[in-house]
């Protein structure tokens, strides 16, 4: 978002908005890939502060009429001087959901602060992935906060959680396609673990804080973070991750690079036809 104009980026989403008839969630957030920021200049700017002030230049244009003159400290959107209103120049378009799409904002910090002032403003949150079951736990506390602070309820139907599941028929096959040394999962997690070490950001993965980052390993992470196995073996492994966590609204499947397209499509349909039965009727649920 640090690197996209608030005005590509409302009329990009408002058009997105009508092509799926009204059912496009907005899913936002700062960016973490370093590379991006320092090919785009702002590696060392606020990109947070850049990120917040876009997203309100997006609201405030689908809320306003043309022109627009909207100036902050990080961004301009004005159409003032070539607007022709007789032929559409210089008006955006406006999502056809009101006042906009539903906003969905990653957290991928343990405690989050984030969540507070997102939910605050009336968005909900996706924990990532890449997180420990104790780390995704603590964001529910954090969106109660900030709902409390909108004044709205927190509704455990809005939490949104990732997380790296694949399913197979056959247990060995499922063991090697998610932590053989060809598998997806472990070059998703190599890339994560690589990226977040240089980072400094190491603790993500730590369960002890003490723990020194060269103790990181991606076999550990793998082991820590990735259900896979049986419908059964995961069903039961999804159960008590939610036992962890406590109640969320909605898994989401998070995607990776089909190594075997016929296995990576399999495990989609056990996932749905299989685990999430199993997972609902053991929790009296409806979660999707």
């Amino acid at each position: 978002m640090p690197n996209a104009h608030p005005a590509a980026v409302a009329s990009q989403i408002a058009m997105l908005d009508h092509l799926l008839d009204g059912r496009f969630n907005f899913g936002i957030s700062p960016g973490g890939l370093l590379s991006d920021a320092e090919a785009f200049g702002t590696l060392d700017k606020d990109r947070t502060a850049m990120f917040v002030e876009a997203i309100d230049m997006v609201l405030d244009i689908w809320k306003s009429e043309p022109p627009y003159n909207l100036k902050g400290e990080h961004w301009t959107v004005s159409t003032e001087k070539t607007m022709i209103p007789e032929i559409g120049q210089g008006i955006l378009p406006k999502p056809l959901q009101t006042p906009h799409p539903p906003i969905i904002v990653t957290a991928v910090a343990p405690f989050s602060k984030g969540i507070v002032s997102a939910a605050a403003r009336g968005w909900d949150p996706i924990s990532a992935n890449f997180l420990l079951p104790q780390w995704v736990a603590s964001h529910w506390p954090k969106y109660a906060e900030g709902c409390e602070q909108g004044g709205r309820p927190a509704n455990p139907a809005q939490w949104r959680v990732a997380k790296s599941v694949f399913v197979a028929d056959d247990l060995d096959v499922a063991r090697e396609y998610a932590l053989g040394p060809q598998s997806p999962y472990r070059y998703y997690y190599n890339q994560i673990v690589t990226k977040m070490k240089k980072s400094g950001r190491a603790n993500l993965f730590k369960a002890d804080q003490a723990m020194d980052d060269n103790a990181v390993t991606v076999d550990g992470v793998l082991e820590d973070l990735v259900i896979w196995g049986t419908p059964e073996k995961v069903t039961e492994e999804l159960l008590a991750f939610r036992e962890t966590t406590g109640d969320f609204g909605t898994l989401l499947y998070a995607g990776k690079d089909w190594a075997d397209v016929d296995l990576g499509r399999n495990s989609m349909v056990l996932l749905a036809e299989k685990v999430l039965p199993a997972f609902n009727t053991a929790t009296g649920s409806r979660e999707s």
